[in-house]
């Protein structure tokens, strides 16, 4: 019994003090909420980790759902940070426009945790890097890199789908914009894309390190190992590239990625490059996905758009002058994107302000959520039904929005890749409607997994599809 009573004291002990640690922080927390006015807040009952648990298993589902608990403004306490969130597009000039808040002092420890690029070169060399993709990739220079791509979406939807065939239609828009994207912004093969099996590794090293992007930005490599392998594939791909890069010197015609490399410190470049290569299809592949995916299933919406694309010259060209005359085609993508944007983008509060008589404290992280943003009836009437009849209100030519619409951020560190974005799913979407007849094998379309929050959701199930080439 004197053992055991022995053995006893310390659990005893230590559970007494986390119970009391737990009681204090508690009652203190919530009077630092009373005296400084602070939102409405969600804390959970776990000191530190506060409601980690509940807000990583789903997190947008549980954004919206505190929202409506809670009100407009809301704070949620996650694993020792305090998430502000913004829900109404009056507010949002406080996230794009304030000086109160910094964009990159939000990012720069995820960017440490998945590429392993210190906090020094990172503020040495962030903004740097968005001015240049910002120039290379603006709506004025895309005639630069329209002709290359579009050969290259045309070769490889040709030699990834066939003729004809049946299969998931992710995978299949996967496999074949990566290739094209990857060729188009870092040259031909400088990755491994023409020999079959090391694109299909790199494939796979690539699709693990998106899936898995938001574990790596938080979680110690040790607990996420596939990920971790995969984060060094790609590392050491792109360690081999930059060193053959380097050998062959510069020259007038560089690409994208060769710019990158002459920018930024030479111990990082291979890690901005896997950053690059993330930001260039992380998004825009799931988006044209949707995009395929709400169109096929829209009878006449796809009848209108392949009627349009059809009365394009005999010579089927992606340029310009086909943009103008699709202006329908931009509105459908415009509203696959609004149903479909990132999940939260963010800013961390350097100083304290206040919002709706609520006070923002220094050191919060600022949340917006372009998801629930552009489900907003008092911007987007019906906001969950596929209509893009609505952007005719707006003035697309001169690459106006509608209110309420911010898929691509805001502010000094608005998306650079924005009108490379749209081009790109413009020109896969049309070409692949102009090349294919498609049928849908799969009863509904899938719904998006709620689980990622800083990219475009990805489908929960497969979406099959059947398709033949068209007589043209």
């Amino acid at each position: 019994m004197e053992v055991l009573s022995l053995s006893l004291e310390p659990a005893t002990l230590l559970t007494s003090l986390i119970l009391a640690l737990s009681i204090i922080y508690f009652f203190l927390y919530r009077k630092r909420l009373q005296n400084n006015k602070y939102p409405p807040s969600y804390e959970g009952w776990i000191p530190w980790l506060g409601c980690a648990f509940e807000f990583g298993i789903a997190p947008l589902a549980f954004i919206e759902k505190k929202r409506r608990e809670l009100g407009p403004i809301f704070t949620l306490s996650v694993a020792g940070e305090r998430l502000t969130f913004l829900t109404e597009n009056e507010d949002f000039h406080h996230f794009f426009q304030s000086s109160n808040v910094d964009f990159q002092r939000a990012v720069q420890d995820p960017v440490q945790n998945v590429a392993s690029i210190s906090e020094e070169s990172f503020m040495q060399n962030h903004t740097k890097i968005h001015d240049m993709l910002k120039g290379r990739l603006a709506s004025s220079r895309l005639s630069e890199v329209t002709p290359h791509l579009h050969q290259q979406f045309k070769e490889r939807i040709l030699s990834v789908f066939g003729p004809e065939g049946e299969g998931d239609l992710f995978d299949l828009v996967r496999k074949t914009m990566y290739g094209g994207v990857i060729n188009n912004l870092f040259g031909d093969n400088t990755l491994p894309i023409e020999n079959s099996e090391e694109f299909e590794r790199l494939c796979k090293h690539f699709i693990i390190f998106d899936e898995q992007f938001e574990y790596g930005a938080r979680l110690p490599p040790m607990f996420i190992r596939d990920w971790s392998t995969a984060k060094q594939y790609l590392l050491s791909k792109f360690r081999g590239v930059v060193t053959k890069l380097e050998s062959q010197g510069k020259n007038n015609d560089q690409t994208v990625l060769q710019t990158l490399i002459s920018i930024t410190d030479r111990p990082h470049a291979p890690n901005y490059a896997l950053l690059l290569l993330w930001a260039s299809l992380a998004n825009a592949v799931p988006l044209t996905f949707w995009a395929l995916c709400l169109f096929i299933n829209k009878f006449l919406v796809l009848t209108h758009l392949f009627q349009l694309i059809t009365l394009t010259e005999d010579q089927w060209e992606f340029n310009e002058d086909f943009l103008r005359k699709m202006p329908y085609l931009r509105s459908c993508i415009l509203e696959a994107v609004r149903l479909h944007p990132v999940g939260v983008i963010t800013r961390r509060v350097m100083t304290s302000f206040t919002v709706r008589d609520y006070t923002i404290p220094k050191g919060d992280m600022l949340m917006v959520s372009p998801y629930w943003s552009h489900r907003d009836p008092k911007y987007f009437p019906h906001p969950h039904t596929f209509n893009p009849d609505r952007w005719q209100t707006t003035e697309l030519e001169k690459n106006l929005f509608l209110d309420g619409f911010i898929a691509f951020g805001g502010g000094r560190y608005q998306c650079p890749g924005r009108w490379y974005a749209q081009m790109e799913l413009q020109m896969f979407v049309a070409l692949y409607l102009y090349k294919f007849d498609v049928n849908v094998l799969s009863e509904n379309i899938p719904k998006p997994s709620m689980k990622h929050v800083v990219g475009t959701q990805q489908p929960s199930e497969p979406f099959l599809v059947s398709y033949k080439l068209r007589d043209l």
